[in-house]
């Protein structure tokens, strides 16, 4: 009968159907053993009795040459010539026997108790070793995971070096006993039945007195040998390569890498509500990802199976329990949530990524609300001038420290902020924690598609007006918060000067923060810098936001498809510096379709024309190579940037570099183009003047959704 095969990596899991092969190979080795035992008592008996029968010849020997027949006359017949032969062979065989039998002695006994030494003796030395290192290590487990998790983190961390240090003498105890029964099994196929067979041979051939016997046999004997000879061979070929799998295996580097199974299996401790109290249970569990069930196989006979369908896994807080490496597992069959205990963090990780675990989440409570305050308050009180703030992170540990204390269920929120010895980079992460950690984003999921379209949006006024009126369909909490928030935000960029830490640059921060896509895909990755702009705008556009509602109620026009990809002009934030163009003229154009170079017109120097804003509407395609006549518009004087040519003076350079702080209060851009609609011989600025890398593209032909 077969048995299962025993892998390396079983050792690692140490799960009950490893625990039940392993004593089916025990049993297998014992049986083995016993076998040997009898043997080598049968073989000394069959050896006891051939020098029995060999004293029994000697003196039938010595009898028959005290014996001569007698004969008549002076000669003998050839009868009595061969009457005579018999005897004398008898005599010369008898002194062979002693030899013989020691033959036998050295073929069959020796090499038997040579086997039942070197090799079972020695897997049963790796058995006690594995049943020693493995209660020493379960006791250790047992004390770890009833460790309180209220201790200092110096003593934690003790424990877990401890108990790590335990699972490795474990695991190599166990992994060095796997090979060694590999070994015995193998080794017993040739170790054992070689010697057998030459046992046999020498008896059948023992005086010569069982020639036919022997000559039947030797068919089977060489079949036999062959068979033998080939097990070796293998046995010789694969010896060494599970020797170096064993050492790889033993490796600590391999341990990490035991649980990369499917499904996930391991023990865990479960906790059981008795009308009395509760108890941790022990349970061998898989789970099976495909259809979310977890299998629990319990390691006492008082329990039986259990199957659980899996709604949700979440991390149980610290401070909820005083138990370590737990977590939270809805199913479908309780309507409580399942406690479970894991045997390290790092397993615990494991348990979660493996059933889609979750962070514990927060609430939009008044808990929260109260927390924001008094972040809030502490940062403006000790914090508006520190440079990067909330750009610099503080310690997680410290971070934790602060949550946990504020949002312990038992007090909530009594916690004194000042009166403490928390740092301004620890209150600036706890905020962002909290805000990153809401079950659903401040801004939606449900408003961050539209979001994400109002800013990829060409048209500046679109923008702002959209972003506005999608800040009013948030729900009540959600705006509340926000507005806090944001107003906060725009008292730290405020002080830019001494932080540096610039709307542009807060927006980077808090985009990703209040901002998220329900699944994580490429295209929500690739949408993070526009999730800026819109907390950007939020920044710089506080006011305008906040204190008034939005125009009107109804949805803002969708602004065009655009005809033409858009080309070197990435859609820009809010304000940018302004950008130079020079004006083109017609002769400009026909020399670019007449191949000309354009230096003949470079002395050319005409005032740019100025883009002002238009409300979007839906505007016939139009050609690049045939341009339609277009109207100058001229700049308000009260609110645009006067432009001037080269010939003017460096006074003309300075304005040009200096938006007016007037317009910018105004929510105007400042920005200043001359547009054409093809790109067709466009000169490059002149020299002297301000460039920027994002342009305003015409606000008629807003970006496509």
């Amino acid at each position: 009968m077969g048995h299962p095969p025993l892998e390396f990596s079983d050792c690692y899991l140490d799960s009950p159907e490893f625990r039940e092969t392993l004593k089916c190979y025990e049993l297998e080795l014992e049986r083995t053993s016993k076998f040997l035992k009898e043997l080598i008592k049968d073989g000394n008996s069959v050896i006891t009795a051939i020098k029995g029968y060999s004293v029994a010849v000697q003196r039938f020997s010595q009898t028959l040459s005290g014996f001569q027949f007698a004969f008549i006359g002076d000669s003998l017949t050839d009868d009595e010539i061969n009457i005579g032969e018999i005897i004398q062979m008898h005599l010369t065989a008898a002194p062979c026997f002693p030899v013989q039998v020691q033959n036998a002695s050295d073929l069959l006994i020796k090499p038997l108790e040579k086997f039942r030494k070197e090799q079972i003796g020695v897997t049963k030395d790796k058995r006690k070793k594995f049943e020693k290192e493995s209660e020493k290590y379960y006791s250790q487990l047992d004390k770890h995971l009833n460790l309180s998790a209220k201790k200092k983190e110096s003593q934690l961390q003790e424990a877990d070096e401890l108990l790590d240090k335990e699972r490795v003498n474990f695991y190599e105890s166990s992994v060095e006993y796997v090979y060694q029964i590999h070994q015995v099994q193998d080794r017993k196929k040739f170790d054992v039945v070689e010697p057998v067979l030459a046992f046999l041979h020498s008896i059948l051939t023992l005086n010569n007195l069982t020639v036919e016997m022997t000559q039947d046999f030797m068919p089977y004997k060489q079949e036999l040998q062959l068979s033998l000879q080939n097990t070796r061979n293998h046995y010789e070929s694969t010896r060494e390569e599970m020797e170096e799998l064993m050492k790889r295996m033993k490796h600590p580097s391999q341990i990490c890498k035991m649980h990369n199974f499917i499904p996930m299996e391991g023990y865990l401790y479960c906790q059981e509500k008795w009308a009395l109290g509760v108890s941790w249970v022990k349970y061998y569990c898989k789970y099976h990802k495909e259809g979310r069930l977890l299998v629990m196989v319990p390691c006492e006979q008082k329990t039986t199976t259990k199957q659980l369908t899996l709604k949700s896994c979440i991390r149980r807080k610290t401070e909820s329990i005083d138990k370590r490496f737990c977590f939270d597992v809805e199913t479908n069959e309780r309507n409580t949530p399942v406690t479970f205990q894991a045997l390290s963090e790092g397993d615990r990780k494991l348990w979660m990524e493996a059933m889609d675990g979750k962070e514990p989440v927060m609430e939009l409570n008044e808990v929260g609300f109260k927390f924001v305050r008094k972040c809030i308050n502490y940062v403006e009180t000790k914090g508006l001038t520190q440079e990067g703030v909330y750009r610099t992170v503080g310690s997680n540990i410290q971070v934790q420290k602060l949550l946990n204390a504020f949002f312990d269920p038992t007090n909530p929120g009594d916690v004194d902020l000042h009166s403490s010895d928390w740092d301004v980079k620890t209150i600036t992460s706890a905020l962002k924690f909290y805000l990153r950690s809401l079950s659903e984003p401040l801004m939606t999921y449900s408003l961050h598609r539209d979001l994400m379209c109002a800013a990829k949006s060409d048209n500046l006024d679109f923008r702002l007006s959209e972003i506005h009126s999608l800040t009013y369909k948030l729900p009540e909490k959600n705006r509340e918060m926000l507005e806090m928030l944001i107003k906060h935000l725009v008292s730290v960029c405020s002080h830019s000067d001494e932080n540096l830490m610039t709307p542009s640059n807060m927006a980077v921060i808090f985009g990703p923060t209040l901002m998220r896509a329900k699944e994580e895909t490429v295209a929500a990755m690739l949408d993070i810098k526009f999730q800026n702009i819109v907390v950007e705008i939020l920044i710089e556009e506080y006011k305008k936001i906040f204190s008034c509602l939005p125009e009107d109620s109804t949805a803002p026009p969708v602004p065009p498809p655009r005809i033409t990809p858009r080309k070197r002009q990435p859609i820009t934030i809010s304000k940018r510096p302004p950008r130079v163009y020079q004006a083109l003229s017609h002769d400009h154009f026909q020399n670019a379709e007449n191949g000309q170079d354009d230096s003949s017109i470079s002395d050319v120097s005409v005032s740019p024309v100025p883009l002002q804003r238009t409300k979007p509407v839906n505007c016939p395609p139009m050609i690049p190579k045939e341009p339609p006549p277009r109207q100058v518009l001229m700049p308000k004087p009260a609110n645009r940037l006067d432009r001037h040519s080269d010939a003017d003076s460096g006074k003309a350079d300075d304005a040009r570099q200096r938006p007016d702080p007037s317009s910018a209060a105004n929510g105007e851009s400042g920005v200043y183009v001359s547009r054409v609609p093809s790109f067709q011989g466009r000169r490059p600025p002149l020299k002297g003047t301000s460039t920027n890398r994002e342009g305003i593209r015409n606000p008629l032909c807003a970006c496509s959704k």
